[in-house]
Parts: structure tokens; sequence; C-alpha cells
């Protein structure tokens, strides 16, 4: 039997399939945009780019009178000329709510709105690049304000609260629920002390496969954004963890065929999902937490413990596969609140009275 290809490998072939069948739902001139694009962006991004102009020119045909018996695809470049500042604005204001298909009500936060608007100016700016338009009249919209969000992670103490639930919840279960919990058990902890003991993304613990453990070294292979990969060292606590898995679990599952591979397994002996790992995080999370905890969250969790160990960023950011390391200062860079609280006291204005009676 052939040996299945990587996950990362698998999910591009997947991605690149998906955006075949967008393209042909849209106008000729896009398709050259996304050639341009394939060079700079990853597969992931290609696609996210395509479903965002797919809403874009959908939104066209409902709201120009002008476009109303036309298809997607016979929208032309002369059509895009017309549209002025205005219209844009007005897409930008339909963003916020706005029925896809089904009918299903869809929202977009600010940061949504503005991912939407920065692929458009793109295209539009592509457009002016190859000389089909004169104009980028996205260029004349203001983005929406983005406010800086606050660290949302666990506690210290509340990491430790969450281990020792997962390990202790089979003594308030019964029946099936305790049956369900003992097997998987090894397999939850094993993810969420993955998460807390390397900061991997949830993309990249889905697409483990068993080889990709050396316990020799204490590291994990993994595919960073951009299909670099890359070695993740763990501690002791990761590595009985997955010891535990392995040996307790995963080594007794015969996987259904091309998710042999695969480290984590859902319940139906396939690779486990993005979506299944979220609901993993969540069920446990909100038993110890009222914090709305995700595995992004965890990974923070991860990379705050790691800069407060180490006080080095460049080390988290090379760690978490952050590309530019202003993107680890801005995210951590709340952490130093800690630092700067450690200086109260140490300036006095006056002395106390215990040191005037000295």
């Amino acid at each position: 039997m052939p040996k299945s290809l990587p996950y990362r490998e698998q999910e591009k072939i997947e991605n690149t399939q998906r955006l075949r069948e967008l393209l042909k739902e849209l106008p000729p001139y896009v398709r050259d945009f996304f050639r341009a694009k394939e060079q700079s962006t990853s597969d992931k991004s290609r696609l996210s780019y395509a479903y965002d102009l797919r809403i874009f020119f959908r939104f066209l045909l409902e709201n120009n009178p002008a476009l109303k018996e036309k298809n997607i695809s016979d929208i032309s470049i002369s059509d895009l000329s017309d549209l002025s500042a205005g219209d844009f604005e007005e897409y930008s204001e339909y963003l916020k709510a706005y029925s896809g298909p089904e009918s299903r009500h869809v929202t977009n936060s600010r940061l949504g709105i503005s991912r939407k608007m920065s692929c458009l100016r793109s295209f539009f700016d592509y457009l002016c690049k190859r000389e089909l338009l004169e104009r980028n009249p996205v260029r004349l919209v203001d983005m929406p304000k983005i406010k800086e969000k606050s660290i949302i992670q666990l506690d210290p103490d509340e990491v430790a609260q969450l281990l020792d639930y997962m390990d202790d919840l089979g003594k308030e279960l019964t029946g099936l629920k305790l049956a369900h919990y003992n097997k998987q058990k090894a397999r939850d902890i094993a993810i969420i002390t993955l998460f807390l003991g390397t900061g991997i993304r949830v993309s990249e613990l889905v697409g483990l496969n068993m080889d990709d453990v050396d316990f020799k070294n204490d590291g994990i292979r993994i595919s960073r954004k951009g299909g670099n990969e890359m070695i993740v060292y763990f501690g002791e606590e990761v590595e009985n963890a997955l010891m535990d898995y392995l040996e307790q679990t995963r080594n007794h599952i015969t996987a259904l065929p091309g998710h042999e591979d695969a480290l984590f397994l859902s319940n139906r002996r396939r690779r486990i999902s993005v979506d299944a790992v979220e609901i993993l995080v969540k069920k446990y999370c909100s038993a110890v937490s009222l914090k709305h905890i995700t595995p992004h969250k965890l990974r923070s969790t991860y990379g705050t413990a790691l800069y407060r160990e180490t006080q080095d960023i460049y080390l988290v950011a090379d760690v978490l596969g952050h590309s530019d390391v202003n993107t680890t200062k801005r995210h951590y860079a709340a952490i130093k609140d800690s630092h700067r609280r450690s200086v109260r006291n140490k300036v006095k204005l006056r002395e106390s009275m215990n040191d005037s009676v000295n």
C-alpha cells in the first residue's frame, strides 16, 4: 500500500482544488491575480482571498442595479472602473451583517471587515499595476480602526487546575460518560499539555504524524506557516503525556486508511480535525476558567510563560514561529507590566515616621 501524503501536503492539494472551483465562478481576470499571488502567499491565504472576493462580487450583483442581470463571471473590468469610493464604503457597511449561502446570517467584526477590505485593496492594486484600471478607489476608503486587545490566557494557577481537573474528572463520572472519558483521557491530556508545553498552533498539532515525535532528542517536527519545517523541543511533562497517550491509547488503535500515520485520532479513527480540538479545549478550559480559552490562547499562555522565564523576546519569536519579532513584541508587550510594577516603593517621596524617629 503506498504511503499516505504528509498532512500538510494533502491540505495544500485540497486547498488548491477548492481554489480552482471558486475561480470557475469568478471573472477570468481574477485568476491572473491569484497566479501573481502564488509566490508570495500560502495556499490558505489564497483560498481565504478567493472567498472574500466572491463575497464582494456577490455584493455587486445584489446591490448594483447596472449589474443585476449579469453572472459573477461576466462582471468586466469596465464594470469595476465605474465603481467609486462610495461603493466600497457601502460594501464595508454591508460586511457588518449580511445573508450568506442558504440564507445564513453572517456578521463580521472590525477585524474581519478590515481583512476583507485589505483583500480588495490588494486586488485593485494588482489591476492598477497591470494597467487594467487607472485608479484604486479602495485606497480612498478609511479602514476600520482595530483596537489592541489584551492577551487572554490562563494564569499559572489555572494551568495547574486545568491539568488536575483532567486527571481527576473520572471520579465524578459514571456509565457511558466515564467510559468515554477513560477512552480519550490520555489523548486529551497529551493535546492540552502539548499546547501548554510547546506553544504550537492548532493546525500544526493536527498535522503531527507519529514519526514526527523524537523522544531521543525531546522534540517534535512541525510544518510552520509557509511550509518550513522546524523542530520544537519539549520538557518532561510533555514527554510523559505523549508517552502515556502512545502506550495507553494510540498504539492500540488501527486507524482508517489514509490516517495511519496521524498522531492524534478522532473517535472515528481519522486524523483529528481543528474543529474537534477547539471543542475539546473549550470543554476542559471552561470548567476551570471563565475566560474564553481557545488553542491560540493556550499558545499565548506558553509564550507568556516562556518570556517570563527567559526575558528573551527573540527566543519567544523563534519558538512560536513568528517571522517578524515585532509581532511577538506587540503580543507580549503587556508582560512588561509586571516589571513596571516592580518599581513600586522603590522611590520614596517622604520618609516614614519610623525613619524620622531613627
